[in-house]
């Protein structure tokens, strides 16, 4: 079976459509489909069938995917292994992050990285972790934040390294009534209106767990992913929220952490399974690891 049809297959079961496909792999949708029709010959029993006005895979199809991925992995492995003994780390690193791991990653990244030769090509995009596996189909590497118990386990395919353990506070207002406190524990805060996040982010999933744990959901007042719309909110008195330790405020608020239980967010660097091989990704993951160190202390 010819590579690079399996590789449309493999990007098929990942973008869900044909269009998606063309558009990543700059080619037309007739040319990806024809590609398609040829696999299937090749494969020798139906690859596709229809869903709706798009195609879905068959059972046989997600099948062959899996070996598909499973190939293309192990040929990217061996390419980047070879990379690695011909190459010092160079050329472009492409890399998403949540947004406030921008703030705290992105410029000690570009820095390092700029001084060994690798140009860094930064985005930051604000989607729960479970998008990781997605976005790797347009990036080297994504760094994703997880409420710190969620050991939900990554695929196989991919390679995970974590970067910080990061607490997160409760950010009040200076004329709150727990503003003085030293710190607060979990049952004081039942009471009290909350700025949370979009659903199935981290945040968002950390009241979840506060919520499992106190049997009290939390009265979430507004949603907003900005922590400085949050900030202008927490300033305002219209609640409080949950900031993690080391993203920085412009306003004058207060910050406690929860006494009776660990509230802390795992940042980690995603990756497809072997691409660390790859000098320059290897050396942006080596940076990465050094600023999360750095940032913990």
């Amino acid at each position: 079976m010819n590579l690079e049809r399996l590789r449309i297959l493999r990007e098929l079961a990942e973008r869900g459509t044909v269009t998606a496909v063309a558009e990543a792999l700059a080619m037309t949708p007739s040319a990806v489909s024809q590609q398609l029709r040829t696999l299937r010959g090749e494969a020798g029993v139906a690859l596709l069938e229809p869903d709706g006005r798009r195609v879905r895979l068959t059972e046989a199809g997600r099948a062959l995917a899996g070996h598909a991925d499973r190939v293309l992995g192990d040929l990217d492995r061996a390419r980047a292994e070879m990379d690695s003994y011909r190459a010092a780390p160079r050329g472009a690193v492409r890399i998403s992050l949540f947004p406030s791991g921008a703030a705290m990653l992105l410029p000690g990244l570009l820095s390092a990285a700029r001084a060994l030769g690798v140009e860094i090509v930064g985005r930051d995009i604000d989607v729960p972790a479970a998008h990781a596996p997605r976005q790797l189909a347009d990036f080297d590497i994504v760094v994703v934040h997880r409420d710190d118990r969620d050991v939900t386990p990554w695929s196989h395919r991919l390679d995970t390294a974590v970067l910080l353990r990061e607490p997160l506070d409760i950010l009040l207002a200076p004329d709150h009534r727990l503003a003085a406190r030293a710190s607060v524990e979990l049952a004081e805060l039942s009471a009290e209106d909350w700025i949370g996040v979009e659903g199935g982010l981290m945040a968002d999933d950390v009241l979840r767990s506060l919520s499992a744990i106190t049997g009290t959901p939390p009265r979430i007042v507004q949603r907003l992913n900005d922590f400085r719309v949050v900030e202008e909110l927490v300033h305002a008195g219209v609640g409080i929220a949950l900031l993690p330790r080391y993203v920085g405020l412009v306003r004058d608020l207060v910050r406690i952490p929860v006494s009776d239980i660990r509230v802390a967010r795992r940042i980690e660097a995603v990756t497809r399974a072997g691409a660390a091989a790859q000098p320059s990704v290897a050396a942006c993951l080596d940076i990465l690891r050094t600023l999360g160190r750095d940032i913990a202390r």
